[in-house]
């Protein structure tokens, strides 16, 4: 799956399980959400340009997909693409294994929009950011 890179690594801890002994729903969304920040700081859009340019991204729909579950000392890896991009937003998709090519144990597709920090308003992705998330397209849908 050419594109996809790795934006996660960690370990399932007690901290992240439920009393049912499995990892709970909102630590996927954590570490599914940290993802998608290292995605784009990998693309070139660290927290410092980010700064300077008083620009932020938005998550506006996510969709998540849970396959297997967690446990405690699981290893966590997910790798993320993506998918499309607008002229103001970025659809991407990432995918959470056990460990090293491990069991997929889950999927999300998430939609975020480059947003103003100042206006609070959607803002057209950068023209010199495009082909770095343009390099980081799949097409798995």
């Amino acid at each position: 799956m050419s594109g996809y890179i790795e934006t996660y690594r960690g370990m399932v801890t007690a901290w992240n399980c439920d009393h049912q002994g499995h990892m709970n729903t909102v630590q996927y969304y954590g570490m599914f959400d940290q993802a998608g920040w290292h995605m784009l700081t990998r693309a070139g859009y660290d927290a410092e340009r980010l700064r300077a340019d008083r620009r932020g991204f938005v998550d506006v729909h996510a969709e998540l997909a849970f396959i297997d579950e967690m446990v405690v000392n699981d290893p966590v890896v997910i790798v993320s693409g993506v998918r499309k991009i607008g002229t103001s937003s970025l659809t991407y998709h990432s995918r959470m294994h056990r460990g090293d090519g491990g069991v997929l144990v889950a999927t999300a597709t998430t939609t975020t929009v480059h947003f103003d920090l100042d206006a609070r308003a959607k803002t057209p992705i950068p023209d010199d950011m495009r082909p770095r998330f343009e390099a980081l397209l799949v097409d798995d849908t």
